[in-house]
């Protein structure tokens, strides 16, 4: 666990815009238009998409098809989160669907050079997931040329899932590593609320990814509007 006294040093030099980020897997996709229409208006800077092929994490989400629907009708950006196995053979197709950022996992590919040069070339954001077994040094190297770097503080496949405070460390060190670049945003994805944010706020997180939290109730405005809050306390 990093210090409360070094925590609060990066958290207070943290220049960077805090963005809160919409995880639209927690929401009722019997009623999809009019959830993502309240959550375009609840103040969150981006939707998250999570898709998942039941290979590398064990569960399955949606395609293209899906992402295509929800660029129809969202007023804010879409990042999406390809929690699947060889994504580079995918990246075209969900880019073509809409997607502003494509996130994809360091354990899933081999030439991760690569893949954020070709992505980069297709004029979206680019971003890499690790998940809590995974050291950030594997980062070192590439950390540079990405718009953002998420670190999972759950095991993915699965939402609803306890908070895993071992990940702060992890926070912490590469907030250190990045020199807290104003270009990169260093996000935390699973078991985000006001209380777990503020613990990944304090170490040098501004980008939170919250799903059931936000989607639990009815009022996004309210939901978004705390966890905004959490960042400032």
């Amino acid at each position: 666990m990093v210090k409360n006294d070094q925590a609060q040093s990066i958290s207070n030099s943290n220049m960077k815009k805090n963005k809160i980020s919409a995880s639209i897997l927690a929401a009722n996709f019997a009623i999809l238009r009019e959830e993502i229409k309240n959550i375009s208006d609840s103040g969150a800077d981006s939707i998250h998409l999570d898709i998942m092929d039941g290979h590398f994490v064990p569960n399955i989400s949606f395609g293209t098809g899906i992402v295509k629907a929800i660029k129809k009708e969202s007023r804010i950006p879409l990042k999406t989160h390809l929690m699947i196995s060889n994504p580079e053979k995918y990246v075209d197709e969900f880019i073509k669907a809409g997607s502003d950022t494509i996130i994809f996992h360091q354990e899933a590919v081999i030439h991760c050079d690569r893949l954020i040069d070709y992505i980069k070339n297709k004029g979206v954001k680019v971003g890499i997931s690790i998940i809590p077994s995974t050291p950030e040094s594997v980062l070192q190297y590439i950390h540079k040329k990405l718009d953002e770097i998420l670190i999972m503080t759950v095991n993915p496949g699965f939402g609803g899932q306890k908070f895993l405070s071992s990940q702060l460390k992890k926070i912490h060190n590469i907030n250190l590593m990045t020199n807290n670049a104003s270009n990169i945003d260093i996000g935390v994805d699973g078991g985000i609320n006001p209380e777990t944010l503020k613990k990944c706020a304090k170490n040098g997180a501004n980008l939170a990814i919250a799903g059931n939290y936000i989607f639990a109730g009815s009022n996004y405005k309210l939901k978004v509007s705390e966890l905004r809050k959490s960042f400032k306390s």
